[in-house]
């Protein structure tokens, strides 16, 4: 398959690896954080840390929308669910994401009209179908899904539709790898660049990691060889005492961005004073809500809305896996009370979490190894 199988070839994946190997320090033990959860993903699907020197960590970073959410926020956005005459509408990987009292899928099981869609689009369409019912979205994602919201809400206001309103959750990479820097409790040596959020946001939002930081960073695709290259990067940057932003990605990350999707967002949100982030505590500037001149469509305006802060449960340790101070399988829920199929942190929720991706792709191989 084109842009697959190249970059999927054995024989370039064992090179790379034995570069790699050649080049680190046996004496220094390097902690690489994959920002995406894209990333986390495909290193355990293609078991690419079996492939490395055991003296380079990959740390697993706060890259998972749905991850990132904190309990608070769902429930806010259930208690909109509840409210008569409301259709709630969200992407599927939110439907089995917990609140204190459930998921969108067990609510909608008790009787409430909770939808999944594929795109915002779909709600707006459900909102034209249904002009007697309030349907809200439920928003979420970094700046990679940002701009197909601002657009739905720009069609919103061209239609006048006003049964349609959106719960906005979506969130910025910049901050969030900043709060991570601040972080006195972690040492990153160098960051696997997001390759979908950067298709957006280019390259140069970046550079303040190198020259403030003085650590390098690399953009990366999601394929084997792609992660495996971008490593070879970063260990070549630290060797050669270099803090660069460079970008493996090229074929898909332009190093100015996406001028238009930038545009429509800068037209349709502003950024928010503070926003909580699971593990990561309150951020400044850290996501986007909806400009007053779209309060009309935001569903913060338009419902009474708690603002509830829930702690997660007790046992769940998903605040140190998403900052890496633990692996997921440390964690003492992990594979017992959380899994897959009852999860009870976010981070077991999608496919991109990094319990989730761990559970299926090596924990289950090892357990039926035994």
């Amino acid at each position: 398959m084109k842009y697959v199988d190249e970059f999927r070839d054995p024989e370039l994946i064992r090179k790379i690896s034995e570069e790699i190997h050649r080049l680190v320090d046996p004496n220094y033990h390097y902690r690489f954080m994959e920002v995406c959860g894209g990333h986390t993903f495909s290193i355990f699907r293609f078991g690419l840390q079996n492939l490395l020197p055991e003296n380079i960590e990959l740390v697993h970073g706060p890259g998972c929308p749905v991850c990132i959410l904190p309990m608070g926020r769902m429930d806010d956005g259930l208690s909109i669910a509840q409210q008569p005459n409301v259709i709630f509408t969200a992407f599927g990987d939110v439907m089995r994401v917990p609140g204190k009292h459930g998921t969108p899928l067990e609510l909608k099981a008790r009787g409430a009209d909770i939808r999944m869609v594929y795109s915002p689009l779909d709600a707006l369409k459900i909102a034209l179908d249904h002009p007697d019912r309030q349907v809200v979205l439920f928003a979420i994602g970094f700046e990679t899904t940002a701009p197909s919201t601002a657009l739905t809400l720009m069609r919103a206001r061209e239609l006048d539709v006003s049964n349609f309103s959106v719960f906005s959750n979506h969130v910025l990479i910049i901050p969030a790898i900043q709060a991570i820097l601040d972080s006195p409790d972690m040492r990153i040596d160098g960051f696997i660049g997001p390759g979908h959020v950067s298709s957006v946001i280019g390259a140069h939002p970046y550079e303040f990691i190198a020259k403030k930081y003085r650590k390098p960073i690399v953009i990366s695709g999601f394929e084997p060889l792609d992660l495996l290259q971008s490593i070879l990067m970063l260990v070549k940057q630290m060797r050669e005492g270099r803090f660069e932003v460079e970008n493996q990605y090229s074929r898909v990350v332009p190093s100015e961005g996406n001028i238009s999707a930038l545009d429509v967002m800068k037209e349709v949100f502003e950024i928010r004073p503070l926003f909580e982030w699971r593990g990561l505590g309150t951020i400044p500037q850290s996501a986007l809500k909806l400009r007053p001149e779209f309060a009309k469509w935001d569903a913060e305006v338009r419902f009474q809305i708690e603002g509830a802060r829930v702690n997660d449960p007790q046992m769940a340790q998903c605040g140190e896996v998403l900052k890496g101070v633990l692996k997921p399988h440390q964690c003492k829920l992990f594979g017992k009370e959380c899994t897959p199929e009852h999860p009870v942190g976010a981070l077991m929720v999608s496919s991109e979490g990094a319990c989730a991706a761990y559970y299926h792709y090596v924990h289950l191989q090892d357990t039926v190894g035994k």
